[in-house]
C-alpha cells in the first residue's frame, strides 16, 4: 500500500514532484478534460510499469531509455485509438496531448526510478498511484478553473445569468496562477506536517 500511496499525496507528481506539467497547464481548462488526461495517463502508466518490471533483466543497459520509450509508445497508441474510437468529443479536446504522452517525463521517470528495479505488482501499484494522484490533480485544477473561469462544472451551469466568470482562469496565465497557489497550499500543509511531528 506504501507504494500505492504515496503517489496520491506524499509524492504527488504534480504538487510535489512538479513533473508533467504541460498537459497539466494545457487541458485543465475544464474537469472533464483533466479527468480524461489523467486517466489515460494512468492506464499508460500501469500498463507501462508492468511491462518494464517483466523485460527489465533482459534488456541491455545501453538500450533502456529507448526500449521503455517504444513500450510506453505502444500503450499511448492503444490508448488514443481507443478514445478516438469510444470518446472522440474527449479525443479531438485532448487534441495532441494524447500522443505527448510517450514523452511524458512522469510515465518516463517511473519506468527508470521504480519499474525497472523492482517486480511487477509494486510496479503496478507504483503507476496507478502516480497515475490517480496526477489525475486528481489535474481534476483539481480543472475544476477549480471551470467554476470560476466558466460558471460551469461538467459543463452543467451553476450560477444564474448575473455571474460574470473569471475568463482569465481558463486562459494560459489562470493556468499558472491556479497551479501556483495549489502548490503553495501543499507547501504549507507539509510543513504543517513536519511541525506537528515534532
Amino acid at each position: 500500500m506504501k507504494e500505492f500511496t504515496k503517489g496520491l499525496l506524499k509524492e504527488n507528481p504534480t504538487f510535489v514532484l512538479l513533473l508533467g506539467m504541460c498537459p497539466t497547464l494545457a487541458v485543465t481548462t475544464s474537469v472533464a478534460n483533466g479527468i480524461g488526461m489523467g486517466l489515460s495517463a494512468t492506464v499508460v502508466l500501469i500498463l507501462s510499469n508492468l511491462v518494464v518490471s517483466l523485460v527489465r533483466k533482459f534488456v541491455p543497459n545501453k538500450i533502456r531509455i529507448a526500449s521503455y520509450i517504444v513500450i510506453i509508445a505502444g500503450f499511448v497508441t492503444m490508448i488514443d485509438l481507443f478514445l478516438q474510437a469510444y470518446v472522440p468529443a474527449l479525443s479531438k479536446s485532448l487534441g495532441l496531448f494524447i500522443p505527448l504522452i510517450v514523452v511524458n517525463c512522469i510515465i518516463l521517470a517511473r519506468a527508470e526510478a521504480f519499474a525497472s528495479k523492482n517486480s511487477p505488482i509494486p510496479s503496478m501499484l507504483d503507476g496507478a498511484g502516480m497515475g490517480l494522484g496526477f489525475t486528481f490533480a489535474l481534476a483539481l485544477i480543472g475544476s477549480i478553473r471551470e467554476i470560476l473561469g466558466a460558471g460551469t462544472w461538467f459543463g452543467i451551469s451553476l450560477f444564474g445569468a448575473g455571474f460574470q466568470p473569471a475568463t482569465i482562469l481558463i486562459l494560459p496565465p489562470g493556468a499558472f496562477l491556479i497551479l501556483g497557489l495549489l502548490i503553495g497550499c501543499v507547501k504549507l500543509l507539509q510543513k504543517k506536517g513536519e511541525k506537528a511531528k515534532q
